[in-house]
């Protein structure tokens, strides 16, 4: 049994969380960073981690998919309120863009940029680490974080381009593996560019995975991320265990 860390995972959208998380410890999972999407989620988030102490960290962010359901005032109340508890939170995130053409339909690249900012100055005044989402965006958050002067980041679930990614891991920055990376090209490809130092695992969880048969995942399933991994490496498992617990512990202070 390894000791492994889900560092990006939706527990606020567990239907039966309880039992995930007894099926998560038996699975070897020794710490979980859940991640929010907006202000419900947020405050589920640090109720979790007061729950689970130790076990469940919390992080509060502003999804950019979010951002198309709210109008200026829920913006700002979802800004004030990670401004007010980014303190008591082990990171921020899930935060950052998405250029997916639905998304940008909604939510404009500039209004996404803009709250982005925002909220990152809020992770440099803390020192916190970031969880960042860059779906066909992936240029452009890495040049804001760079630009705010973040120096913690994980581009999670990490499909991008090889040139972005070389600049991610020369700015020291990590990226994540879902179980995704069982049968996704772009996702493989990144995973197997990284160096095992600069990798995290993660479920993303209760995310729908897999291609002949489907499934929703659970923080036990960082396994299938963890042995996707050696695979794609050719690593042996208990190796990059070691060196993404490590990574993840030194990232989040989980």
């Amino acid at each position: 049994m390894y000791g492994l860390i889900d560092t990006h995972a939706h527990l606020d959208e567990i239907d039966n969380l309880e039992l995930a998380l007894i099926s998560a410890r038996k699975a070897g999972v020794k710490a979980i960073v859940a991640v929010g999407q907006d202000l419900n989620s947020n405050e589920k988030n640090l109720q979790l981690a007061d729950k689970y102490r130790g076990f469940v960290y919390a992080a509060v962010g502003l999804h950019p998919w979010a951002l198309a359901y709210m109008g200026d005032e829920q913006i700002e109340e979802n800004i004030d309120f990670i401004a007010e508890n980014l303190n008591k939170a082990t990171a921020l995130g899930e935060v950052g863009l998405d250029y997916h053409k639905k998304i940008v339909k909604e939510t404009g690249k500039d209004r996404q940029q803009q709250v982005l900012i925002r909220l990152l100055q809020f992770a440099r005044r803390y020192d916190k680490p970031v969880s960042i989402h860059s779906r066909y965006a992936w240029k452009d958050c890495l040049h804001l974080v760079k630009e705010v002067g973040i120096r913690k980041v994980a581009f999670h679930w990490y499909t991008g381009f090889s040139s972005t990614l070389s600049e991610i891991l020369q700015s020291g920055y990590f990226i994540s593996a879902t179980p995704a990376a069982e049968y996704h090209d772009e996702h493989r490809r990144a995973i197997k560019e990284a160096p095992v130092e600069q990798l995290l695992l993660e479920t993303d969880c209760p995310v729908e995975y897999g291609r002949s048969e489907r499934y929703h995942a659970e923080p036990a399933d960082v396994l299938r991320s963890l042995k996707a991994v050696a695979s794609i490496k050719g690593l042996d498992e208990e190796y990059i265990a070691e060196c993404t617990t490590k990574n993840a512990r030194r990232l989040f202070k989980v």
